[in-house]
């Protein structure tokens, strides 16, 4: 075989629907509304409770709910296309085994490297928002955790030692850090806590994250429907501020510019749906259920996520919402210490629900590379005693523990959307191209109007990814070039569809 067609060689949608009743690594136990609170799990979080206000405050101002339009105008065409392909291929491993089965090895190999580091971020990322919020709330009941403790280390203090370390090389000397904060203790604790959740049997992780989500949903209304009453529409004015560009950082804010900026960074807290997918192996009736939770889920997520912005932005100056816990400031702010509470609470609790979907999402990605032949066998070996596949799950857990712990919020926000959003240009571009090879096969949800949908899917996604900041591109083409190197390395020689190929060839 030759080496390009060593990089396009693909299963059928016919095999791959027919290992779907053959295959038992997983013991099917998720209905239609676990699978849509997965869904709606992965999607609201930290989007609602630190990045609408964030973004506000930074990037948006009132104009926040825009880039929530933008964001979720550009996911649900991606939705979709994922649609169309979870009732086709209802195997795990969601992107990834989409495009193995459409556009060959190596471009499946690229998203799930991809998507396997973008989710492993988004918990790292969510991990650090919920930090915030149990602090407010240990703060609330007069407990102090050491300063050391509280949060990661700011970006200028990680620089400090890594001089330190390395030495300034002609660079200008860093001062010494002024602030105490060197690891966020609760945010590294509570990825752990995850892992091990998940690591035991998923139907037990399932009806928790049902009840988590049923709280953070209560949550989110109860924001709506007492904040409606505090908004003060002078705050809306003016709705997109005039751009502005700090000259000491030649970074600029606000504007239509800042909209889409704003738009670029929540997107990640627009696409947790596809996490669900990667459960597909473990869903009772895969093929019609998947479609229905992947839209369900983002359209009761993008109906909460406007109306909290607006709100948001409303009841006080959108300048004032920089916090990690900006919901909960917010309402401090006008006086209701109450809410401000129940708002904590019920952040603390639901947005464990984000960590449990892409944590699960990561996993099964992991799992699906090592069963393909791509990585390890190692790490494609289900548990014996709890039927969950346990050992990229704790790997996984030790590694966004480390990231939440040391890194602030915003370094790592900003590497999270490059890798969906390319996911999302592949999976449209191959649900037009299977609509043309394969005319022919049963489809049990399609995307409508696919010639318009999947292409507008693909521009936004490719603008979004063109509002993001440099640094973002750098790092994002450091981890692929490391994921060529292991995939011709080792992936390229140990696929399953490498070996079946040379048993073809000898008989």
């Amino acid at each position: 075989m030759g080496f390009f067609s060593k990089l396009v060689r693909h299963k059928t949608i016919e095999q791959l629907q027919a290992e779907v009743g053959s295959r038992g690594d997983f013991r099917r136990v998720l209905g239609l509304w676990q699978l849509t609170a997965i869904g709606i799990g992965g999607i609201i979080g930290v989007g609602i409770f630190v990045l609408a206000g964030q973004q506000a405050a930074t990037n948006a101002g009132p104009a926040v709910a825009l880039s929530f339009i933008i964001a979720g105008f550009g996911s649900a065409c991606a939705a979709l296309c994922y649609a169309e392909f979870a009732g086709l291929i209802p195997v795990t491993g969601s992107a990834y085994t989409y495009g193995y089965a459409v556009l060959g090895e190596f471009v499946a190999w690229i998203i799930g490297w991809d998507l396997l580091l973008e989710y492993a971020l988004v918990v790292a990322v969510v991990a650090i928002g919920w930090s915030g919020y149990v602090q407010v709330l240990l703060t609330s009941a007069g407990v102090h955790l050491p300063e050391w403790a509280q949060q990661s280390m700011s970006a200028q203090t990680m620089q400090y030692y890594l001089q330190q370390v390395f030495g300034a090389h002609g660079a200008q000397a860093i001062a010494a850090p002024s602030d105490g904060h060197r690891f966020n203790v609760i945010a590294a604790a509570v990825s752990v806590a995850v892992a091990v959740l998940l690591t035991v049997r998923t139907e037990w992780g399932a009806r928790f994250n049902t009840m988590v989500v049923a709280i953070k949903v209560i949550g989110v209304l109860l924001v709506v429907g007492v904040g409606v009453f505090y908004i003060d529409t002078a705050n809306w004015h003016p709705f997109i501020p005039a751009r502005v560009v700090d000259v000491t950082t030649g970074l600029g804010h606000f504007g239509w510019q800042g909209v889409l900026t704003g738009a670029s960074v929540v997107f990640f807290a627009v696409f947790g749906y596809d996490t669900l997918t990667t459960a597909a192996e473990e869903s009772k009736h895969p093929q019609r259920d998947l479609p229905r939770a992947v839209l369900l889920s983002l359209a009761i997520a993008m109906v909460l996520y406007i109306a909290v912005s607006l709100v948001l932005t409303g009841i006080v100056p959108y300048g004032t919402l920089g916090g990690e816990a900006s919901v909960s400031d917010a309402f401090e702010s006008i006086g209701l210490h109450w809410l401000s509470i129940i708002i904590a609470a019920a952040a603390v609790i639901g947005v464990t629900s984000v960590l449990f979907a892409f944590m699960l999402g990561a996993a099964r990605i992991w799992f699906a590379l090592a069963r393909d032949g791509l990585l390890p066998g190692w790490f494609a070996k289900v548990s014996p005693r709890f039927g969950t596949p346990a050992r990229p799950t704790i790997i996984l857990g030790l590694f966004t523990a480390l990231i939440a712990g040391l890194l602030p919020i915003g370094e790592v926000a900003e590497l999270v959307n490059i890798g969906t959003l390319s996911a999302f240009i592949i999976i449209c571009g191959s649900i037009m191209l299977l609509r043309v090879r394969r005319p022919d096969l049963q489809r049990n949800f399609r995307t409508p109007a696919v010639w318009f949908t999947a292409p507008l899917g693909i521009v936004f996604s490719a603008v979004l990814i063109y509002g993001l900041p440099w640094i973002t591109y750098e790092r994002f083409i450091i981890w692929m070039a490391l994921g060529c190197v292991i995939y011709f390395a080792y992936g390229i020689r140990h696929s399953k569809m490498a070996g079946q190929t040379r048993r073809s060839a000898g008989s």
